[in-house]
């Protein structure tokens, strides 16, 4: 381990002090610190930024927020994230914040395991996003009802009245999609879970999808436009008519954990306790 790219939560106040633990131990242990522009203004830094395309590992210090960020950042890029918790759940960070100074120099000498996070590809109008937890139709207007007609494979599914339709990955399974009653996806599984939010009916259903099917749905609303957003960002409107479709993409997000720190420890943890 020779470079770590350091990706930092939004206040600095909040993170300045764990951001000078990470400064300690990688002087120590001799590894080489690269900052964006942005964490350098944002932290006052005496150097300058020296881009992160070249690191070995990025270091992500925050909450799940944060290591959405960073998984968006480096996905496709080879480069494992690794996440030190100080946000409020913090399931996809590997350390917690109490355990940083040694959890990051057993990473630095190598001890941590890489786990792949398949992403969504999503296009609209030929358009098209990658989403590292989600993609997302609702109602552009707050209060209304929508209307989505949806199919999976080219085989129609319907039409269903609902607030939103929430696509996640295995690592977005835990976010969005859970606090709606999807279901959890494990980590390892190359599937994407589609969950109704708020659905106007007794009898719908989250569905498991398989890679190899693709999600298409329409907006079916006769006055009211749907919102796209994908990890939680608005990217395009579906007027009355108008398809959004999804599926497993080729790119994988790399997330670095230390191997005791697994997905159903986690899970135990967080969610069973």
């Amino acid at each position: 381990m020779r470079r770590a790219a350091v990706i930092t939560h939004g206040k600095p106040e909040t993170i300045g002090a764990a951001l000078r633990r990470l400064q300690a131990v990688a002087a120590e242990v001799g590894v080489e610190l690269l900052f964006s522009d942005e964490e350098v203004e944002k932290h006052g830094l005496a150097e300058a930024g020296d881009g992160d395309e070249d690191a070995d590992l990025a270091v992500v210090l925050g909450g799940d927020g944060t290591m959405l960020r960073g998984l968006r950042r480096f996905l496709g890029t080879g480069v494992p994230v690794l996440g030190v918790n100080f946000g409020r759940v913090g399931f996809l960070a590997g350390i917690e914040a109490d355990g940083l100074e040694e959890g990051l120099r057993r990473a630095f000498a190598g001890d941590y395991r890489v786990v792949d996070l398949p992403a969504l590809d999503a296009e609209t109008a030929g358009e098209r996003w990658a989403a590292v937890n989600d993609l997302v139709v609702t109602s552009s207007s707050l209060g209304r009802m929508i209307e989505l007609g949806w199919a999976v494979g080219g085989e129609d599914l319907g039409v269903q009245p609902c607030d939103g339709l929430i696509c996640s990955t295995p690592s977005g399974s835990t976010a969005y999609n859970l606090s709606n009653g999807g279901p959890v996806l494990v980590w390892g599984l190359e599937a994407m879970a589609v969950t109704f939010v708020a659905p106007h009916s007794l009898h719908a259903r989250p569905l498991v999808v398989p890679r190899g099917r693709e999600l298409t749905v329409v907006n079916r609303t006769q006055d009211v436009s749907a919102t796209v957003l994908v990890d939680g960002h608005a990217v395009d409107e579906l007027p009355p008519g108008r398809e959004v479709t999804t599926r497993l993409g080729e790119q994988h997000s790399l997330l670095a954990t230390l191997p005791e720190n697994t997905f159903f420890s986690r899970y135990r943890r967080i969610f069973a306790a």
